[in-house]
């Protein structure tokens, strides 16, 4: 893999990759209720701004792929974008949320400045090519079954259909049942491609279906993994983060207490502005 040149995004006021400073994409796995995800986001963008951290709030309407089939999946795709145009508009924040089919994707891009691929879909053609074709800012998680190299082909499928705002996030990779593991290679390797490399903490502490009907998670270890990825130069952090994890709705036992969120996201913007002064990419 020849690498390429550094691909700055524009989004808005804010510079993602290349160099920039390290931003940060976080919010609740799922949108609960419309206050919920509204105060969620005014707490998380009060905090990224005190730690003068750029900010981009996530949640998805449609948690297409719990374990279980009586799982919460969220309000749908209206509700779930009315919710999410009123925390942009009301709080000055961009915003990120998953689509799951390609009718999903030109209704999501009305609303949102980046469309996200889950990790399950990450290989489905048509669904990229119609994500790109919006020309919305592109954020494809790495399937927990794909090499870091594989990336290259996923990202030329969005590159071919005209739409070269790519960003790339790693959440970890099988490892044996229930486990997943975070190969550090991961991020100069998805880097070579020139495209912003994000770093997913919290699902990479995700035990996949671990609790049977649903997935466990080891939270104590969200910040070292979060050091270790700044650390190796990641381009962005992306967090689920709840004020209640023992009660969120999905995805909990994997999820930041925003209580820990202030401590640890000045800590990791201190180890960003330390290790772009030995690598300025």
């Amino acid at each position: 893999m020849s690498p390429h040149p550094p691909h700055e995004i524009a989004l808005g006021p804010l510079r993602l990759g290349a160099g920039n400073p390290l931003f940060l994409i976080a919010g609740p796995c799922v949108i609960e209720s419309e206050s919920h995800a509204c105060g969620m986001a005014e707490k998380i963008a009060r905090i990224a701004a005190d730690c003068a951290v750029p900010y981009i709030f996530k949640a998805s309407y449609d948690k297409a792929n719990r374990s279980s089939l009586k799982s919460f999946r969220g309000p749908g795709l209206a509700d779930g974008l009315r919710i999410l145009k009123k925390i942009k508009n009301d709080f000055r924040v961009p915003v990120l949320t998953d689509i799951h089919e390609r009718s999903q994707a030109a209704p999501a891009a009305e609303v949102c400045d980046i469309l996200q691929i889950p990790a399950f879909l990450s290989r489905q053609t048509d669904l990229l090519v119609a994500a790109a074709k919006t020309g919305r800012i592109i954020n494809v998680k790495k399937a927990q079954f794909l090499s870091p190299w594989d990336m290259t082909n996923v990202a030329e499928k969005i590159a071919a259909a005209g739409n070269e705002q790519i960003i790339l996030t790693e959440r970890g990779a099988s490892f044996g049942y229930n486990n997943l593991v975070v190969d550090m290679r991961a991020f100069p390797v998805m880097q070579k491609l020139g495209y912003p490399v994000v770093y997913d903490v919290t699902h990479s502490v995700q035990l996949p279906g671990g609790q049977g009907h649903a997935s466990g998670g080891q939270p104590e270890f969200i910040e070292t993994l979060a050091r270790a990825g700044v650390a190796a130069g990641v381009d962005g952090i992306f967090l689920e983060t709840h004020d209640n994890p023992s009660a969120a709705l999905s995805d909990g036992p994997n999820a930041l207490p925003l209580a820990q969120l202030p401590s640890l996201l000045k800590r990791l913007k201190q180890l960003a502005e330390l290790v772009r002064t030995w690598s300025p990419r």
